[in-house]
């Protein structure tokens, strides 16, 4: 028997009973309710797991429920079951965030399926792959991108998707995905950042058997993975230009050609890319080509830093519990009062994946249903110690000098500490190999020695 009791909302009595009686057999504890004001009291006497309501009816129709719920009740789960083809009705439920929405005529096992991804807490990925967050948010800053996200979600508009690193931007772009009317259609996520030079067009574009050496078989890129979907290009500032070039190309024509193919291919994919560097200084520094940034920048989305809206930070880190604490079959009933103000006192760095991280070291050594100071990393917050004069990791920056010369300087002394590795040097730092190489390019022809330890 599953213990979830899920709240069922319809005002059309025959739709109630038949999804009672429905959800009742797959094992769900079942009450119902004939609109959204009687849901309401319904979940003011006793909140259930999850809420399927139906988006049409008489005195509060399903969104304004959603609305209310989202106020009264925070991240209570919500299944929202809307007319079939009703892209607005879509759109309106991601501004208000519901967990999930699934359009009519409703299909058994899909409805089986999606309404355990909400109880779980495993919003529906429509066939991406990999783990997805939900944008969560009340302030203006959230309503916005929201506002935005709803906007281009369900047009063809390329769009770039900017911010620091941890700030979302894959989740941002696979609810415009969701939202589109690609959202049956695959997902497909690149970090350019992460795949070798040599091997960038192979896997964007797809290539023959014997195209080069080691290509025993004909594969598909990306591009052709992606067909009638969507396609995110991450960190698109590590792509080669040679490659940006050519990708430019595919987006005028709407045609690849796979490496080693004489034939070209139509394409019908939909493009997104995300950076976490700034786009104009990147064109300015000869990182990214001018003609591809404007072609990738029709739709501009830009997601600021956790720091930027920290009154989000208490309805985020329910939300992000509630869901590690599922995966983990933890425990979790909230964040004790003195936690929320540590949180809140928190520059946040790596801001919401950093968020993420610190909540899941915490519920995985808590003890209590209510997560406290004490359960946060030991090295939570605490400012780097300070060196010893001797101390050869210690470098000496003057106050003045340039950040590029800061930059310098750091990269240098990790990579001569960690005995000229670029690898694991890359990793100290935090940025891709293919960045380091850049960097060391840079440096070349200049006075480039390591400094010495002070």
């Amino acid at each position: 028997m599953n213990s979830s009791r899920i709240l069922v909302v319809d005002d059309e009595v025959n739709e109630r009973q038949g999804l009672a009686e429905l959800l009742t057999a797959w094992g769900y504890q079942v009450e119902t309710a004939a609109d959204g004001m009687q849901a309401l009291q319904r979940i003011g006497q006793e909140p259930p797991q999850a809420v399927l309501t139906d988006i049409r009816m008489p005195r509060m129709d399903g969104l304004e429920l959603l609305a209310e719920i989202r106020q009264r009740f925070g991240a209570l789960p919500v299944l929202v079951i809307t007319g079939q083809g009703s892209k607005e009705a879509a759109v309106e439920c991601l501004r208000l965030r519901a967990n999930d929405f699934i359009e009519k005529p409703l299909r058994g096992e899909e409805l089986k399926q999606r309404l355990a991804d909400v109880v779980r807490g495993v919003p529906e990925s429509h066939g991406a792959t990999g783990e997805e967050w939900e944008f969560l948010g009340q302030s203006s800053v959230a309503e916005n991108i929201r506002r935005e996200l709803a906007r281009v979600a369900p047009t063809t508009a390329s769009v770039l998707i900017t911010g620091e690193s941890g700030t979302g931007k894959e989740v941002v772009a696979r609810q415009l995905h969701r939202l589109s009317p690609r959202r049956d259609r695959a997902f497909i996520a690149v970090n350019c950042a992460a795949i070798p030079e040599s091997l960038m067009e192979s896997e964007i574009f797809g290539h023959e058997k014997g195209a080069f050496t080691g290509a025993q078989e004909r594969r598909a890129g990306c591009f052709e993975l992606a067909e009638g979907g969507t396609l995110l290009l991450d960190e698109i500032g590590e792509m080669p230009l040679a490659t940006q070039a050519k990708l430019l190309r595919v987006l005028e024509d709407r045609k690849i050609r796979r490496l080693g193919s004489k034939t070209e291919l139509a394409v019908n994919v939909r493009l997104l890319a995300a950076t976490n560097k700034n786009p104009a200084q990147a064109v300015a520094r000869g990182q990214l080509r001018e003609d591809l940034y404007f072609r990738l920048n029709v739709f501009h989305l830009h997601l600021p830093p956790l720091r930027g809206h920290l009154e989000d930070l208490p309805v985020l880190a329910a939300g992000l519990l509630r869901k590690l604490a599922a995966r983990h079959e933890r425990p979790a009933e909230g964040l004790a009062p003195e936690l929320l103000a540590r949180l809140r006192d928190y520059g946040w760095p790596g801001n919401v994946r950093e968020l993420r991280n610190v909540l899941e070291h915490a519920l995985i050594v808590a003890d209590t249903p209510y997560l406290q100071t004490r359960h946060l990393p030991h090295d939570f917050g605490a400012a780097p110690a300070p060196a010893d004069a001797g101390d050869p990791g210690r470098i000496s920056i003057a106050v003045g000098a340039t950040v590029a010369e800061a930059e310098r300087l750091l990269i240098l002394k990790t990579l001569e500490r960690e005995g000229n590795n670029k690898t694991r040097a890359a990793e100290k730092l935090g940025i891709s190999l293919k960045t380091l190489q850049n960097k060391l390019k840079e440096y070349q022809g200049r006075e480039a020695e390591p400094p010495a330890a002070p």
